[in-house]
């Protein structure tokens, strides 16, 4: 079969087909009298194989091998290969990623275009300075990709960056709740406190439903930031979780800090007296909690409290008198 049918019916046009054999990838079985190529079934065959492994992503020389390398491994070059095709997937899901972020930001010109660019790439940068300045530049009117502060502040360890990006985020106009509910699922529980952390600072109503469910979620580190950031906004529904912070010595100081702040009316000061009070009495409650609910009742204006305190200072604990004691003279010297 000469060069043109072969190159009819296999679909590799004759110039390719000269390519192969220059590189010594495909020898024609022989040659007409007047000296044209010539090709056989088994070159054909050939052919096809060179098409089938140039499909997979093989360059010709690594063709050349699996052709005629007796010693060669079809199992070692698939795994070769698989392993190229996920750095390479890999890399353009990230070029991918990039570039809906810049796009989200809505650049006006190149100018921002580069302004985002060099925001993201500060973003994962290993230094921590670096992070930082970036997401205070976002005070400079810098267009600010949203997903890409959201996953920043969600994986974010040292402590002043993540509250830099916290501020940059509260900054960007609420964007970002619905990817920080996300956060609040995630398996990991440094990733779900970032997460509630995060929606703390953010404004508006949607942020603060989001924390209103997060009052009944599984992990009680998420409950207790919800609380503390809810109870400082005066929202009712946080002081439960509060007084079962106080009970468990964990962030007390804050929740009965918090829970000073929901009493700030009389209604509400009642209520909340009367709950410390329950706690108090509660039979499974332990000796340093009695102190420390003993302690919030002091801010927490109105009779109830104050009744509470006098009973309090004839309590059979003694730290629990002493303390309700000191705390009715602060009552009575204001």
């Amino acid at each position: 079969m000469l060069i043109g049918e072969v190159a009819r019916r296999s679909g590799v046009s004759a110039r390719m087909l000269r390519h192969y054999e220059s590189l010594g990838l495909l020898r024609p079985s022989g040659r007409t009298g007047s000296g044209y190529r010539e090709y056989s079934g088994d070159d054909i065959r050939r052919i096809f194989h060179i098409e089938s492994l140039r499909s997979l992503g093989l360059s010709l020389r690594e063709i050349g091998r699996a052709l005629d390398d007796p010693g060669f491994t079809p199992s070692a070059l698939v795994d070769d290969l698989i392993r190229q095709t996920r750095e390479r997937i890999a890399a353009e899901t990230e070029l991918l990623t990039r570039l809906r972020r810049i796009d989200a930001a809505e650049p006006v010109g190149w100018e921002d275009v580069l302004q985002v660019v060099a925001f993201l790439q500060a973003l994962g940068s290993k230094s921590a300075a670096a992070r930082q300045r970036a997401a205070l530049s976002s005070a400079d009117g810098v267009p600010v990709p949203v997903e890409a502060l959201v996953e920043a502040v969600l994986r974010e360890t040292e402590p002043n960056v993540a509250g830099a990006l916290r501020w940059a985020l509260a900054r960007s106009g609420g964007g970002g709740t619905a990817l920080l509910a996300e956060g609040l699922g995630s398996p990991v529980a440094a990733v779900r406190e970032r997460a509630v952390q995060a929606l703390a600072e953010m404004p508006g109503d949607e942020a603060g439903a989001l924390l209103r469910d997060a009052l009944a979620h599984p992990d009680g580190v998420v409950r207790g930031h919800a609380a503390l950031a809810l109870g400082t906004r005066g929202v009712a529904d946080a002081g439960p979780t509060l007084v079962d912070m106080i009970v468990a010595g964990r962030n007390d100081t804050d929740a009965a800090d918090a829970l000073s702040v929901l009493a700030s009316d009389a209604a509400t000061a009642e209520q909340t007296a009367s709950t410390l009070i329950d706690r108090l009495a509660h039979d499974t409650t332990e000796a340093p909690a009695r102190v420390r609910l003993t302690q919030a009742l002091a801010d927490i204006p109105g009779p109830t409290a104050s009744r509470a305190l006098v009973e309090l200072s004839c309590d059979e604990d003694r730290a629990v008198a002493l303390t309700a004691t000191y705390l009715l003279q602060l009552r009575d010297a204001r």
